[in-house]
């Protein structure tokens, strides 16, 4: 009988100190997110750590509206940028599983118009080895008030025709391009025989069980919106004005930033989604789960199968995901960056777990901000994840 009381002792002894250690993390966790915000580096954040079933670590702080004094929720949204990339890539999927297509085939197959010639496959414009150009895509918006006479097909028929050299040999090396995923995106189009944003709609985010007003292409609810906005002294504002219109895309300037008026990319396929925080974690949780509704089981291990270039180097990219590791923890992640947003989503599928974080101010790189917070859990918490 005392041995098993002392084992009892024992046992809750060592809960307690992995509790505790659970309760610093978090509070490590804070003050790494609180000091972006009362530091000056962004008006707002959102970070979410998750499993497929539940909420491990919420936090958001700041401002949605600075001139308003309006804070951030959850029913916050924000442009999210390149991460669509990764719903593109998706969706691909689900076509090439209802053998609609064929990634291995070349694109020109499906589009007779394709300007880079007849060897690129659908594989490599995903894996971005294809050597398509990749313009600097800031400029590529218009205001919401301008979306109904917007006609991106004639858009990017002129940007297709400034930039109809390919930079490398198909599958010579990894070259991230916009451009690829807009040709992606009239793929889905021609081969589904809808709109691009019709088919993401239908066949992933109503599949989430996702509303519209939380993720898709429009902001449907502009005072749910965050004010995108950009450092008022810095560096990138002076350089700003040579890639926009800053007298038609930017306010006047609210404390130190200057905000964005609202608006959406040219090219909905490479970085067209709005939605909120929680819509994203839905999204992953969902890639998480054995037999998602979204993909085969099958699919969903092409998809995060580090390509290799013709001479058999890593990329470090998937079919739109980027591979990384984390404390020892296997990662795919993607970032979506521009004007006035800047996001990260991630998922951790060795131990079930995803992690998302959302700034209303821009970002111009994959900056790996995720590093930074999740490893403070991943550092306080590897025995239990062991």
């Amino acid at each position: 009988m005392r041995k098993i009381v002392t084992i009892l002792i024992i046992v809750d002894f060592f809960s307690s100190c992995n509790e505790g250690k659970v309760k610093t993390s978090m509070r490590e966790i804070d003050s790494v997110l609180m000091e972006q915000v009362e530091g000056d580096n962004t008006p707002s954040i959102q970070y979410i750590l998750f499993n497929k079933d539940s909420i491990i670590k919420r936090y958001h702080h700041g401002l949605g509206d600075i001139q308003e004094s309006k804070k951030i929720d959850a029913h916050s949204t924000y442009n999210a940028f390149s991460v669509t990339k990764t719903f593109t890539a998706l969706a691909i999927l689900q076509l090439a599983e209802q053998q609609k297509l064929d990634i291995e085939q070349p694109i020109s197959k499906y589009l007779p118009d394709f300007p880079y010639g007849g060897e690129i496959t659908i594989r490599q414009l995903l894996a971005h080895s294809a050597g398509i150009p990749n313009p600097i895509p800031l400029s590529w918006i218009h205001l919401t008030s301008e979306h109904n006479s917007f006609d991106r097909n004639e858009f990017f028929k002129k940007i297709f025709v400034k930039n109809n050299k390919p930079k490398s040999k198909p599958n010579e090396k990894y070259f991230y391009s916009n451009l690829g995923y807009v040709l992606l995106g009239q793929l889905i189009e021609v081969v589904s025989g809808t709109t691009y944003e019709a088919y993401i709609n239908e066949h992933i985010i109503k599949k989430l069980g996702v509303e519209t007003h939380a993720l898709g292409f429009e902001i449907q609810d502009t005072g749910m919106h965050a004010k995108g906005y950009h450092k008022k002294r810095s560096f990138s504002n002076l350089i700003l004005g040579f890639f926009i219109d800053k007298a038609k895309y930017m306010g006047e300037p609210e404390g130190n930033w200057k905000p964005f008026k609202n608006f959406y990319v040219n090219g909905s396929a490479y970085g067209g989604l709005i939605g909120t925080p929680d819509a994203f974690v839905k999204y992953i949780q969902e890639l998480l789960k054995p037999n998602s509704v979204l993909i085969t089981d099958n699919s969903k291990r092409l998809l995060f199968i580090e390509s290799k270039t013709s001479d058999n180097k890593p990329t470090g990219m998937c079919l739109s995901w980027f591979s990384g590791e984390l404390k020892g923890n296997r990662y795919f992640a993607h970032a979506g960056g521009g004007g006035g947003y800047y996001c990260e989503i991630r998922i951790y599928p060795d131990v079930g777990m995803g992690s998302v974080v959302f700034f209303n101010r821009t970002g111009m790189s994959d900056e790996r901000f995720l590093d930074k917070v999740d490893k403070v859990y991943f550092e306080s918490n590897s025995n239990t994840l062991d």
